[in-house]
């Protein structure tokens, strides 16, 4: 397994929280994205205010760790609860390994998003597992 991170979730201030622990750990966002960004998909509306949010960005916190993050928006923000508002993400060495972990961690828990490749390039899945813990798992093939 090549890093295990954790992912925040947020309902429209996650700039916000990400500008204030930058202020705490210092550093820089290697990667700031908006939901303007995303390719448009007739399955998700987005209004004009979801937009600008954050759809994902990541603040490195020492060597190995990553504090990534995102908003909610359109139909997911209906789901939002602080509690549930994170996730473990985990970024594989390989394809298979991505495959495996997510196969086995979904058994007898809840499938959001199947294992696909992104329109960023990963090799993507979300689920919860049995015990309602949310999982990102991960697999960028190296250029």
């Amino acid at each position: 397994m090549a890093s295990l991170n954790t992912y925040l979730t947020f309902n429209g201030n996650c700039e916000e929280a990400f500008d204030f622990y930058k202020s705490v750990f210092g550093g820089e966002y290697p990667h700031v994205g908006r939901f303007k960004e995303m390719p448009p998909d007739p399955r998700f509306k987005l209004s004009e205010g979801d937009m600008e949010k954050i759809m994902h960005i990541s603040l490195p916190i020492g060597k190995n760790s990553i504090l990534m993050g995102s908003d909610t928006a359109a139909e997911w923000s209906s789901s939002f609860r602080v509690g549930n508002n994170f996730s473990i993400s985990i970024t594989t060495e390989s394809k298979d390994e991505a495959d495996r972990l997510f196969q086995e961690l979904s058994i007898n828990g809840k499938v959001t998003m199947p294992m696909n490749q992104t329109f960023w390039g990963s090799y993507f899945g979300i689920l919860s597992d049995q015990f309602e813990i949310n999982w990102m798992i991960s697999f960028v093939k190296e250029a």
